[in-house]
């Protein structure tokens, strides 16, 4: 693995990056995602990442691995072959920064598994060359610098007329354009058969792009290449403009579904308790692996998909719905949040719940509730007073508050952990409206039902829609997943009034099973939108479960043209139309805004949301939102998530999104 000095005054950040990723690597070896024993040798202190690391580390090493595997296929006939990269079995050149290939030859020199693995070094070496094994050559090197690059490789007996593998990890981002274009130009131009692998980040102008870009700034490690190379197509044209004659690129998302085959992509899935599935799609979106040729016969094409391509419909854009900070104070508490539930209370109260995010200048599972309240056309936030009748909150994610009178709102499911589900269900009594309450001592009473069907809320990221069949009303729990469970598709109904699960006729088939997806009532029944199902793959599917005289029955509503996959995002119906806001889809070109969905024609209608004005990158996950028909607006409250290994980004205050005219032509 090559790493190139950038230019910055302080290249140590770049190196440091490198350590970082080694204890990553290694953490995810240790959990089983990955098959590499010499890691914790290479990467000394040992500590423990979260599933979301182990996941992006994992999908990383896959990619690099199906290149160079192929690779080594294709030129299994040759009497040798040679990889600047970690590659067993073959003559490896390994080039970075003169200081840490020093550490390395010296590790290895003292490192009783690492010399055997690579064989005595031929005498004290000088100058660039590190280490020289039989297999295995170590040369401290500025990328940069072209000439000196030949002359120690020339020197480590480097043969450019062998087919040789050129794999850069997250390295020619670092660099200078003009320099790591003149790198790319020069492999093709001194190798006549030749193969170029490249891993790294993409699409840095949306919001996870924006956190990723920080991140890296911070480190005082720019990606220099995004803002001139931002996507796979530019990526593509920079090698075939650089003297490569073929060259494919893939999204990690679309490696991970097409060239990862199924009972592996099952075994990842399986390795530890999981439930960060946006942060895991928005990471592989914004990363990809390139793999570029030249000269070799037959043609290498290593990222042709293992499965069939399906045909994704590019995202369609009908407009743009500009999107308003909420005018609030900067300091306003408890609305930095996400995995939390939001429910119009009264026709300007709006009460937040759970998730987790920023508490008295802490990230944790939110303890405390919050409230946004309408007074002369502004909204005002303050935190909630909690009575307790033998219940105290328990900070919990993903679950369901479903309003059942002016007074009164049951909490469904939800979890601490993804290991923990079993918090069931909760009421929570509010003043009567009547008594104008201040928002400042609003107060809510938790209290914990006398009966009810635990099993129906043992769950999250399900959904919990009121319905009434032959004047009876019921609570449609439906979907999530478990502890035990990945995706459920059952369903129950509970009885408002008791919380016992009644047997209702449905009809239909019984729709694939889901989670993270949307639900709200409509026509006396109940329509569900997206979700992710089984195999954790988004689903674009609008069902519609029908009130019929004694039950109800599925169907589906066909769109045109069809709805694009999407999941964690909220759902609302205005005078029969779906509204579907924000989401996680896995087209790495854009990401959801709001869609319309014509319940009546089945015309499905997309438009991006303008959030460039605001000061921070706006999520469209995790969020909640509450739609205030009068005004024909959309209040947008919390979101964001664990921004893979870039830390926890959290929406700074509520949005507030107008709808008029989306409505009107939808």
């Amino acid at each position: 693995m090559g790493r190139g000095r950038t230019g910055d005054p302080r290249p140590a950040a770049v190196q440091s990056t490198g350590g970082s990723s080694a204890v990553s690597k290694g953490s995810a070896a240790a959990r089983g995602y990955i098959q590499d024993r010499f890691l914790r040798l290479l990467a000394g202190r040992q500590r423990q990442r979260a599933p979301l690391v182990h996941r992006g580390y994992y999908i990383r090493a896959r990619a690099v691995d199906h290149c160079v595997r192929d690779f080594l296929l294709k030129t299994q006939g040759q009497p040798r072959t040679q990889d600047m990269g970690l590659l067993h079995g073959a003559v490896v050149y390994e080039v970075d920064f003169p200081s840490v290939a020093r550490q390395k030859a010296a590790l290895i020199n003292t490192t009783k598994e690492l010399s055997a693995l690579v064989g005595e070094a031929g005498g004290e070496e000088l100058g660039v060359i590190a280490f020289s094994g039989e297999d295995y050559k170590l040369l401290g090197v500025d990328l940069s610098e072209l000439c000196e690059l030949e002359r120690a490789l020339e020197g480590a007996g480097l043969d450019s007329e062998t087919p040789t593998l050129f794999l850069a990890e997250v390295v020619l981002t670092y660099m200078e354009n003009s320099r790591s274009d003149a790198l790319i130009r020069w492999a093709a131009g001194r190798f006549p058969r030749a193969c170029f692998v490249l891993y790294e980040q993409a699409c840095p102008r949306d919001p996870f792009g924006r956190v990723m870009q920080r991140h890296f700034g911070q480190r005082s490690s720019a990606l220099r290449s995004l803002a001139r190379y931002p996507d796979c197509g530019a990526q593509r044209r920079r090698f075939l403009e650089q003297g490569w004659t073929e060259c494919s690129v893939m999204d990690m998302n679309e490696f991970f579904t097409r060239c990862t085959p199924q009972e592996e992509q099952q075994r990842v899935q399986a390795l530890e308790p999981f439930d960060e599935y946006e942060e895991w799609h928005l990471k592989c979106s914004h990363y990809f692996v390139l793999a570029a040729s030249k000269g070799m016969e037959p043609s290498w094409t290593p990222l042709l998909p293992s499965v069939a391509v399906r045909g994704d419909s590019p995202v369609r854009t009908a407009g743009t719905v500009a999107a308003a900070a909420c005018a609030l104070p900067s300091e306003t508490p408890g609305l930095r949040r996400y995995g939390h539930h939001s429910v119009l209370i009264e026709p300007n109260v709006i009460l937040t719940t759970g998730g987790f995010g920023e508490e008295d200048g802490q990230h944790c599972r939110m303890r405390h509730f919050s409230v946004l309240t309408k007074h002369a056309g502004y909204w005002k936030a303050g935190r909630v007073k909690t009575e307790r009748s033998g219940e105290r909150w328990d900070g919990r994610l993903y679950h369901t508050v479903t309003r059942l009178s002016s007074t009164l709102a049951l909490v469904t499911g939800g979890r601490t952990s993804p290991s923990s589900a079993g918090l069931g269900m909760l009421w929570l009594k509010f003043p009567d409206p009547c008594s104008d309450p201040d928002p400042e001592e609003f107060t809510v009473e938790l209290v914990s039902p006398q009966r009810g069907s635990e099993p129906a809320a043992l769950r999250w990221r399900h959904s919990a829609t009121e319905v009434v069949c032959q004047g009876e009303r019921f609570l449609f729990v439906y979907g999530g997943r478990s502890a035990a469970e990945p995706v459920l598709g059952d369903w129950c109904f509970l009885r408002a009034e008791t919380l016992s699960c009644a047997a209702v006729l449905v009809q239909g088939p019984a729709p694939e099973g889901r989670h993270s997806h949307s639900a709200c009532g409509w026509d006396g029944g109940v329509l569900v939108a997206g979700g992710l199902g089984a195999g954790e793959r988004p689903l674009g599917s609008v069902l519609f479960l029908r009130a019929l005289g004694r039950g109800f029955r599925w169907q589906t509503v066909q769109t045109q043209p069809p709805l694009i996959p999407r999941y964690s995002h909220t759902a609302h119906v205005h005078d029969a139309k779906l509204l579907l806001v924000g989401g996680v889809w896995l087209h790495s070109s854009s990401v959801p805004g709001i869609t319309v969905v014509d319940l009546t024609t089945g015309l499905c209608l997309d438009y991006t949301i303008d959030a460039e004005h605001l000061e921070w990158p706006l999520m469209l996950h995790n969020h909640s939102s509450v739609f205030l028909p009068d005004e024909k607006e959309l209040l947008l409250v919390g979101g964001g998530g664990n921004c893979f290994s870039f830390g926890t980004h959290l929406n700074a205050g509520p949005v507030v999104l107008s709808l008029s005219g989306v409505l009107a032509s939808g």
